[in-house]
């Protein structure tokens, strides 16, 4: 095992940890914020983490690109309730259903960390809007939880960080988006 790589991807996991922890604060769910992502701490997860790191990208996307699937996301993704591939069912009736308001804000507060995270000096308001609406994967994701993430998304890239994740408005997007439909 190469030290650099398990110190670099340690580092990664933690950096990535602590902004989403500082997101959800903003957002008024610091418990979610805390416990985060603390599956990538397993060993399925760290070590296939440290294997493919390469400080640019996502361990799990180079693994994928390598071998077709990856273990560790396999592993991450049923155990972590802030990504949509969770909620998703192909057995049934409802294929994409709405996913609970504390882990939609903890699934935006992560996606802005890991873009802040991996696109570090580069990043801008826009990012993450333009990386959702290329997303391949949209038709898994139920409709009304689409069109929220757009604004919120939109929303970033017009006003910043700052004046979209707060609760007051993260609620406001989920009411008019989600119980609406209730």
């Amino acid at each position: 095992m190469n030290i650099k790589k398990f110190f670099g991807h340690l580092n990664t996991v933690n950096k990535h940890r602590f902004l989403v922890f500082k997101l959800s604060i903003k957002a008024g769910i610091p418990i979610r914020g805390f416990l985060h992502d603390l599956s990538k701490y397993s060993p399925v997860e760290f070590f296939e983490g440290v294997k493919y790191y390469d400080g640019s990208v996502s361990p799990i996307k180079i693994c994928k690109c390598e071998n077709g699937y990856s273990r560790a996301w396999l592993h991450h993704k049923g155990r972590n309730k802030h990504h949509f591939e969770y909620w998703y069912d192909f057995n049934s009736p409802v294929k994409t259903p709405i996913i609970p308001y504390k882990y939609l804000v903890e699934l935006i507060c992560d996606n802005i960390a890991a873009s802040l995270t991996y696109h570090k000096n580069d990043w801008n308001p826009n990012l993450q809007l333009n990386y959702f609406k290329n997303r391949k994967d949209l038709e898994y994701i139920n409709e009304d939880i689409k069109k929220l993430l757009i604004e919120v998304y939109t929303e970033i890239s017009k006003k910043g960080i700052n004046e979209v994740i707060n609760k007051q408005n993260l609620k406001k997007l989920y009411k008019k988006y989600v119980e609406k439909n209730r």
